[in-house]
């Protein structure tokens, strides 16, 4: 019988979440299986994954075969380093000690890019919101100028027509002064 690590679907639509599953090759995706082993959630980012690395590594020691994603998802906790680390125990390559020291100096950098990203993400969406937040303030405050101005050109509109009494006056005014300033 050939055992799978594999990961069954669940979630509403478009908003899938997957769990961890060692089954039968033979059974259906979302069928019978024979251990949980945890969660994956894709809708997350960095995507979240959270399971058994101790079953999950007890399975792959007594066979079983992960699917492409779940290989991907071993590879990225370190599960399968810990394999290759073991291997080399066995084989009487390197020291127990050794793999563990490999092993917890992997898992640190690891946890330390991990965090980075984390801290990244979460800059870039402070970033753009204020980004965002800046833009519309620029956009507030030109629609304000523009209604200002609207409403310069409607006092104006309204104060020109005393002032059109006045104009009358005033080129006769400068009529008079031409003809002294010809003299």
């Amino acid at each position: 019988m050939a055992v799978k690590i594999r990961l069954a679907r669940r979630g509403r639509k478009k908003a899938a979440i997957y769990d961890i599953v060692v089954a039968d090759a033979r059974s259906p995706r979302d069928g019978k299986f024979i251990e949980k082993l945890g969660t994956y959630n894709p809708n997350t980012n960095p995507a979240s994954i959270d399971f058994s690395e101790d079953k999950a590594f007890q399975w792959l020691m007594n066979g079983a075969q992960p699917t492409d994603t779940v290989k991907a998802m071993l590879s990225y906790t370190g599960v399968l380093y810990r394999r290759h680390l073991q291997i080399g125990v066995i084989k009487g390559a390197i020291t127990q000690e050794t793999a563990d020291s490999r092993l917890t100096e992997w898992k640190e950098a690891k946890q330390a890019k991990i965090d980075s990203k984390r801290q990244n993400v979460g800059t870039a969406k402070e970033a753009a919101k204020k980004a965002a937040l800046d833009a519309e303030t620029k956009v507030k405050e030109a629609r304000a100028e523009a209604i200002r101005q609207r409403e310069a050109e409607k006092a104006a509109a309204n104060a020109p027509a005393p002032a059109a009494e006045e104009a009358p006056e005033a080129p006769a005014a400068e009529g008079e002064a031409a003809p002294e300033e010809q003299a």
